[in-house]
């Protein structure tokens, strides 16, 4: 199927499309995304001028990518190429790993052509990062396929993907619907609550980082977890680490000092990093810097109901 517009876009360096986008897919199953052998990576959107599929592919011999897309939203697609593979990231040459963090200094010697991405979705990604709040992956990913299958609609283009719900698909969502994908009123509140308001989180993306976490996190449900799972993606904000994740500053702190420590005293080791923290906890899960794990491992629900409502993170 000829695509409604292509792109060629030559930043003068290589571009690791599959590590930047690869955040953007919610499990392997995840029908709004494909990643092909060739490295391609289609990725099934809303746009304010309507839905679309955009596909990017590397040229790393040309230093270039080539995007094609199909939809009403293309020219929207097409115009955020640049920002959503770092071009924006316009803080990454001031980055230094301080040389005792060995382990960080080899990550990003390694990955010199990463930047920070921003795919411009806020209200997208808010509904997607709401279904991982204080479960695991396994649910939160199983939760997102059942809900897109049952409540998108099939994306234009010849990826054969669906379109995440909008607003006001979430909005008719029927309650027995939440409960069948394992997702309790806690969890489902937040996507509710904030779906009047998308048009003004899309508005969160000309503020500063600052400015954008206090606006989502004025969101019932939403807290600094939520805001910084967000922001890393819609707006691209190097510093939006993420505190409040059961395993990040533990992770992150054994890597850098050998110890693990809670989010206090992770705070306190990446604090010279101040600007770079995600940049910091991404370069890390590149290396594969996760501590060593002795305990049982987390075990799933067995009905969704009754579990315990717990505090917004």
């Amino acid at each position: 199927m000829t695509p409604d517009g292509e792109l060629c876009w030559a930043p003068g360096r290589p571009v690791p499309v599959t590590a930047m986008l690869r955040p953007l897919r919610r499990g392997g199953g995840d029908p709004t995304y494909r990643q092909d052998a060739d490295g391609s990576v289609w990725r099934a959107t809303r746009t304010p001028d309507g839905p679309v599929v955009l596909r990017v592919q590397a040229r790393p011999a040309d230093a270039a990518v080539h995007a094609q897309a199909w939809g009403p939203g293309t020219d929207w697609a097409l115009d955020g190429v640049p920002e959503l593979l770092g071009a924006a990231d316009d803080t990454w040459a001031e980055f230094v790993p301080r040389p005792e963090h060995a382990v960080l200094v080899e990550s990003w010697r390694a990955h010199p052509h990463w930047r920070v991405g921003r795919n411009r979705a806020v209200f997208e990604a808010l509904s997607a990062s709401a279904l991982e709040q204080v479960v695991t992956g396994v649910e939160a990913f199983a939760a997102w396929r059942r809900l897109v299958h049952r409540f998108g609609e099939p994306a234009p283009g010849p990826a054969g993907l669906l379109l995440p719900p909008s607003p006001q698909q979430w909005l008719r969502i029927p309650s027995w619907e939440w409960l069948q994908a394992g997702v309790e009123l806690r969890r489902r509140k937040v996507t509710i609550l904030a779906a009047p308001r998308a048009a003004g989180l899309e508005r969160t993306l000309s503020l500063g980082p600052d400015e954008a976490d206090r606006a989502l996190r004025s969101l019932p449900g939403v807290g600094v977890w939520t805001s910084a799972e967000v922001r890393q993606r819609a707006h691209g904000h190097a510093d939006a680490f993420s505190f409040g994740d059961y395993h990040v500053a533990k992770n992150v702190s054994w890597a850098l000092t050998g110890e693990v420590l809670d989010d206090a005293g992770c705070a306190e080791v990446i604090e010279c990093y101040r600007g770079h923290r995600f940049r910091v906890q991404r370069l890390l899960e590149f290396a594969g810097a996760y501590r060593p794990r002795r305990g049982p491992k987390m075990t799933l629900p067995t009905h969704t109901p009754n579990r315990a409502v717990r505090a917004a993170r």
